[in-house]
């Protein structure tokens, strides 16, 4: 039988997985600057935090969630995003302590796993990279997390960034919106996409999110909800404004934009940018904002959180168009052998001089001596180290310089103790 990876996934290769590491290393760079700790949470949870905090309307509910019964009969579900299951850490832990301090910052690397239609830089099983920040309503806080954001984006090598935000308020401007769209969107229900129908009488915010071409002539004249913000809500989100003014991040405000997760309110934003890897469309990289009431919905005390997510292999994709392609790490040294006891040596020559922090590759076929100097040709190897009947006998290695010709006999005790400067002076010095 022939396997096959499962529709929606991707296996991440030697040579690309070396780019992750490079991406996840400068991120982790970034979130140190900014007094953010890792925090590694499972793979998945009970079925109703997911559902409770993302919101019975959302997409990722009603239509992308994988979900099962376990050997127990719970409800259990993979997680399809990063926030839930940090926001439940938190308060099982009890974070929240007065010896923890606020805000409380964390960021999070991993898969994620949604059920929709792969495409370009999206798929079932994906990964995420994300922040969240607990215990403080400042919004300068809002405006720092857009700012890491900005800074995580520009560290590895992504620019041309355009910022949107809004805010969806407080629970007064929420309320007083709701009714608003309800007003409007009644009289058009016939008009509606059969879900808007049922987001109108659950969740009628929902409706802006639509990604159906039905709903989007209605959606275009929906009010706006920064006609219906309270003076609090207003006045936090014109700090955020203020606050990126001051960082010179240029933004503009998009009164329609919602998130696709019931938790958020107050200011949200998305971060995108215009590349050839993605057809020359504007896509989202990094998306976020504020949510003050999740971590009471979860069973906390009543503490506001902001964070963001970004898809890891979107950002690949960028990354990836952004750079040219890298050779695989040099070679510095192959070894020969020329018998069965000279490769039982050679494996105790590779140890010693991968510890001295050396690449290091050998024969594993018992190919014959000019095949193995092919190879060490082939992948331009350093040095090559010859193990024959006279170096055992002798307990010295042949050690030859490749692009000078240069050859040494250096005792095995020599090699596994001092190859620091013996590869100094065959190749540093012969440059």
């Amino acid at each position: 039988m022939k396997y096959q990876k499962p529709k929606g996934t991707a296996d991440i290769l030697p040579q690309e997985a070396q780019l992750w590491d490079e991406v996840e290393a400068k991120s982790r760079e970034v979130f140190r600057r900014y007094r953010y700790g890792e925090i590694r949470v499972p793979l998945f949870e009970s079925y109703d935090l997911y559902a409770r905090s993302s919101g019975d309307t959302s997409d990722i509910v009603t239509k992308e969630m994988y979900d099962f019964n376990d050997k127990g009969g719970r409800h259990m579900a993979l997680r399809p995003e990063g926030t839930a299951g940090v926001v439940r850490a938190y308060v099982e832990n009890k974070l929240y302590g007065p010896e923890f301090p606020k805000p409380y910052r964390v960021y999070y690397m991993g898969p994620m796993f949604r059920y929709e239609r792969p495409q370009s830089g999206r798929q079932r099983e994906f990964h995420q990279i994300g922040v969240e920040a607990f215990g403080s309503d400042s919004p300068l806080l809002d405006a720092e997390t857009i700012q890491l954001g900005v800074d995580l984006l520009h560290s590895v090598g992504v620019h041309d960034l355009r910022l949107a935000i809004n805010t969806l308020g407080d629970p007064e401007t929420r309320q007083a919106y709701h009714q608003a769209l309800v007003d409007y969107f009644t009289p058009h229900k016939a008009e509606l996409s059969e879900d808007s129908q049922i987001r109108l009488a659950k969740n009628p915010l929902r409706i802006l999110d639509s990604k159906d071409p039905q709903d989007k002539p209605l959606v275009a004249d929906a009010p706006s909800i920064l006609d219906y913000l309270t003076p609090a809500a207003q006045a936090h989100f014109s700090v955020v404004k203020e606050s990126l003014d001051k960082l010179g991040i240029a933004y503009v405000v998009d009164p329609t934009m919602v998130r696709g997760l019931d938790y958020y309110n107050h200011t949200i934003f998305e971060i995108m940018t215009t590349s050839p890897a993605f057809g020359n469309k504007e896509l989202t990289v990094l998306a976020g904002g504020r949510y003050d009431g999740l971590v009471e919905q979860v069973g906390g005390p009543a503490l506001p959180g902001v964070g963001f997510g970004l898809g890891t292999e979107r950002l690949m994709l960028l990354v990836q168009h952004n750079r040219p392609a890298e050779e695989a790490a040099p070679l510095n040294v192959y070894i020969a052998s020329l018998s069965e006891p000279a490769g039982a040596e050679a494996l105790v020559l590779a140890h010693a001089i991968r510890e001295a922090g050396y690449t290091v590759d050998m024969d594993f076929l018992n190919r014959k001596a000019k095949s193995q100097f092919k190879t060490a040709n082939r992948e331009n190897a350093q040095l090559v180290i010859t193990l024959g009947e006279d170096e055992l006998a002798h307990s010295a290695a042949s050690i030859k310089q490749m692009a000078t010709g240069q050859q040494i006999q250096v005792p095995f005790a020599e090699v596994t103790t001092e190859f620091h400067k013996i590869y100094q002076q065959l190749v540093e010095e012969g440059k």
